[in-house]
């Protein structure tokens, strides 16, 4: 994740404000109450899926109710969550950096950063898996122990998918063979290669191709969704994905789907304290809208609100989305549960951030990285 100076700041700011703005059209319906008449959403950079999702959301809401959506791409967390910081931008369409900036860690454990209290609205759920090359003989979690694991150098959020799956059997990084590489592409071309024998992915991406098509062959590890003991253990280590039938993907079909996880991305995200009316309002304009932009793309009917407006996420669902969501009766005492759950850990590292910061500002960067972890083990024991 990419540090920004004051003057990258300000032109990312800048840059905001230049932006063209998608006019208004006539309104087909009435505006939801709480709606903006004018919306900035800091997404993904131009190209990514992220940005191809938030530009098919809002051409359907600027059809739909005449609003104005500005789209501020940025091709770094950081890069999308200052804006909202700042009151730029309305929204933060984000992914795991949610997980680490709510938890202060990896890039958000510095002095500047730590734990942002932060929201959600809803999420798309997108599948990730345990990919094995099928001459490894590895049919399940538990096979993995003495293999060779492909991890990505630099890239938490990979790391953290494969840690926590790594987990539901009692396994960690020692009880596998680590071998880095450069990128996430480079890991999964390793099995191909004949470097790993397994690696974590997306079902979806396009460099398993070869390794489906190669003699080695391609497996996706199954994930039985009513192991409730290898949920809890996943659980412990970061609370924020749910069983998932993929039936699309490399080596999948509707025909022969495979049970993974899911985590939820793009998530749009405010600050804590934004306004109720205006998260409801959203959250209803996206259910509404949803017949204007689900064949946008296959994976946009994923955006229906019986998927994206679910718990986990990567932070609490905001009160006024909530609100929609108990209006329309898809919001459970187990989902409150979650929710209350969440907002207490981030709350009790919020609270608990300022004395750290007195104490350790001093500390080098590993240093003080390490300090946050204990202090944020001691601040979240009680719940």
């Amino acid at each position: 994740m990419t540090k920004l100076n004051r003057r990258q700041t300000m032109a990312l700011l800048g840059a905001a404000a230049a932006a063209p703005m998608a006019p208004a059209v006539l309104r087909a319906q009435d505006k939801p109450a709480g709606l903006p008449d004018t919306m900035i959403w800091s997404t993904y950079d131009v190209g990514s899926t992220g940005y191809v999702e938030a530009t098919a959301i809002a051409d359907a809401m600027i059809k739909n109710y005449g609003t104005r959506v500005r789209l501020l791409p940025s091709g770094s967390g950081v890069g999308r969550i200052i804006p909202l910081k700042m009151g730029q931008a309305s929204t933060a369409w984000l992914a795991n950096e949610l997980f680490f900036a709510t938890r202060g860690i990896f890039d958000f454990a510095t002095p500047d950063w730590g734990p942002q209290n932060l929201r959600t609205i809803c999420g798309r759920p997108a599948s990730f898996g345990i990919v094995v090359t099928q001459e490894s003989g590895i049919e399940k979690i538990e096979d993995l122990r003495g293999k060779r694991f492909a991890y990505a150098a630099a890239n938490p959020s990979v790391s953290v998918k494969v840690d926590t799956m790594l987990a539901s059997k009692g396994l960690t990084r020692d009880d596998v063979e680590v071998i880095e590489f450069p990128s996430y592409g480079d890991t999964l071309r390793s099995l191909t290669q004949g470097q790993a024998d397994a690696a974590g992915s997306a079902l979806t991406s396009s460099a398993l191709t070869e390794l489906e098509a190669s003699p080695r062959g391609i497996r996706w590890l199954s994930f039985d969704p009513n192991d409730a003991e290898a949920w809890d253990n996943m659980n412990k280590i970061a609370p924020i994905f749910s069983p998932f039938r993929e039936t699309i993907g490399v080596g999948v079909t509707g025909k022969d789907p495979v049970d993974v996880v899911a985590y939820k991305y793009p998530m749009v995200t405010v600050m804590h304290d934004a306004d109720p009316d205006m998260t409801y309002g959203f959250l209803k304009a996206l259910d509404e809208s949803y017949p204007g932009y689900k064949d946008a793309a296959p994976i946009m009917e994923r955006w229906g609100i019986k998927m994206s407006g679910t718990t986990p996420m990567d932070a609490p669902l905001h009160e006024g989305a909530i609100r929609y969501l108990q209006e329309i009766g898809q919001w459970s005492d187990q989902q409150q549960a979650w929710n209350d759950r969440s907002v207490a850990e981030i709350e009790a590292l919020t609270a608990a951030w300022p004395d750290f910061l007195a104490a350790n500002k001093g500390l080098g960067e590993a240093e003080f990285a390490a300090a946050w972890d204990e202090a944020r083990a001691k601040a979240t024991a009680a719940l």
